[in-house]
């Protein structure tokens, strides 16, 4: 196979790979693909499932996510109403045997919904595709203002393993310069509550990069999250993406600046956590070394399919990766939950990306190489027959003369600088094509 590296960038910061291809690269799919068709002959024995609410109750100044703030009276109802019918359409999809590995309620923000609702949302998930929540790792994301006793002991009750809350900073001057409407004793409260409800795995999100933070700021906010004991903490870099609100503020300081800023502040956060105890799982993830792997299973996301339900997940086949429209701006993010709400016919696949076969060891090589484990060269050998350096000598030549990689015979392995570089080297292994799209892609 011969490649092209994508274009070198000097900046640490190109963008976060949390699945490949990016989400701007689909299109919309003219022959509208049975998904009865795209899941036959799938393997479906460890399948991922998740299940996608797309409210806030405030967006904050870096989101650029699929979500809509507040819901007019009903809206919610007629959402859980069509998450019910896609739900049931798409277990009729799959095999009689199929079954789920893990689960995850994501958004948006899940805890929007209330008490009442979440657990219809179980029920959902339960009853139409058959997943026992008790019985595997389910996670679901909550933010402080949301995370409410009622809601909290629902979630418990139903068998969530793993709460992550979206705390970004514990400094109130910091949240406000995120534009993040939350106070410091908010989010302590939250916190207690978590605890207090007894989820297995307490996940706290933060970021860095914010304006005018510095190390002193960065350093006491990782303080009070640790003084929770967090099973798990992930330190986001900050990115400021078209149509959000700091976008719309402008630039703060130089990219370069920036950029040093955020690596420094990086390499802060990343010794003061492995001094502490925990394992750096990525870039972005540590793992307290006693922490119980509450949101592991047996699903591998390089070779297992998801199941996603809602109007801002995306499934995944070997053979198609799929979901519904993407946007930010807010007329056209309530135009497509309208949209979502109004359809009663979910059989087919509406917009995607299909996966050719180099386009899945191109998936396979960023779903692993960014995890600070690597990557089992004989795993890639026995799935594809070949070795990465065969089908990627380009982008691997970059990453070596770059410092990225390191020594090991048996698997492939990011350098800790690799690691600290994740953000630019997942997307020097996108395809020309991916590139192509993802560059003609227009916000909206």
């Amino acid at each position: 196979m011969t490649t092209a590296a994508a274009p070198p960038t000097d900046s640490p910061y190109r963008s976060y790979v949390y699945a490949y291809p990016h989400k701007t690269a689909y299109r919309r799919l003219p022959e509208r693909p049975a998904l009865r068709e795209l899941w036959a002959d799938e393997p479906q024995h460890a399948l991922s499932l998740y299940l996608h609410i797309p409210f806030c109750e405030v967006r904050c100044g870096f989101c650029n996510l699929f979500t809509r703030i507040g819901s007019p009276e009903g809206l919610t109802t007629a959402y859980l109403d069509a998450l019910d019918r896609q739900a049931a359409t798409v277990r009729e999809a799959l095999d009689d045997g199929a079954r789920f590995a893990l689960a995850a309620f994501g958004g948006g923000t899940p805890t929007y919904l209330t008490a009442g609702e979440l657990e219809r949302l179980c029920d959902i998930a339960e009853r139409r595709t058959g997943v026992d929540l008790r019985a595997v790792p389910l996670s679901v994301e909550a933010s402080p203002a949301t995370a409410t006793a009622d809601r909290l002991e629902v979630l418990a009750a139903r068998g969530a393993t793993r709460l992550s809350l979206g705390v970004q900073s514990f400094l109130d001057e910091e949240a406000r310069s995120a534009v993040r409407p939350q106070k410091r004793a908010e989010v302590e409260a939250a916190l207690r509550r978590i605890r207090a409800a007894g989820f297995p795995v307490l996940n706290i999100d933060l970021i860095y990069g914010i304006d005018g933070q510095t190390e002193t700021g960065w350093l006491r906010s990782l303080d009070a999250a640790l003084a929770w004991e967090p099973e798990e903490l992930y330190l986001y870099p900050l990115y400021v993406r078209p149509l959000t609100g700091l976008a719309r503020r402008g630039e703060q300081e130089s990219p370069a600046a920036w950029d040093a800023r955020r690596l420094a502040l990086y390499r802060t956060g990343r010794d003061h956590l492995l001094a502490r105890g925990y394992q750096q799982v990525s870039m972005r993830m540590f793992r307290r070394a006693a922490s119980p792997q509450a949101g592991s299973g047996e699903y591998a996301c390089q070779t297992d399919g998801m199941v996603g339900l809602g109007c801002g997940a995306r499934s995944y086949t070997s053979r198609l990766h799929y979901s519904f429209d993407y946007a930010v701006n807010a007329t056209e993010v309530r135009g497509i939950i309208d949209d979502y709400v109004a359809t009663t016919d979910f059989r087919h696949a509406e917009v995607g990306r299909s996966m050719t076969p180099e386009e899945a060891r191109r998936r396979h090589l960023v779903q692993s190489l960014l995890q600070a484990e690597g990557m089992p060269l004989a795993d890639y050998r026995a799935r594809f027959g070949s070795t990465p350096l065969e089908d990627f000598p380009a982008e691997l030549a970059a990453f070596e003369a770059r410092g990225w990689l390191a020594q090991d015979e048996l698997r492939l392995t990011l350098s800790p600088e690799g690691l600290a570089h994740s953000d630019a080297a997942g997307p020097m292994l996108f395809s020309p094509e991916v590139h192509r799209l993802m560059a003609e892609y227009e916000a909206k």
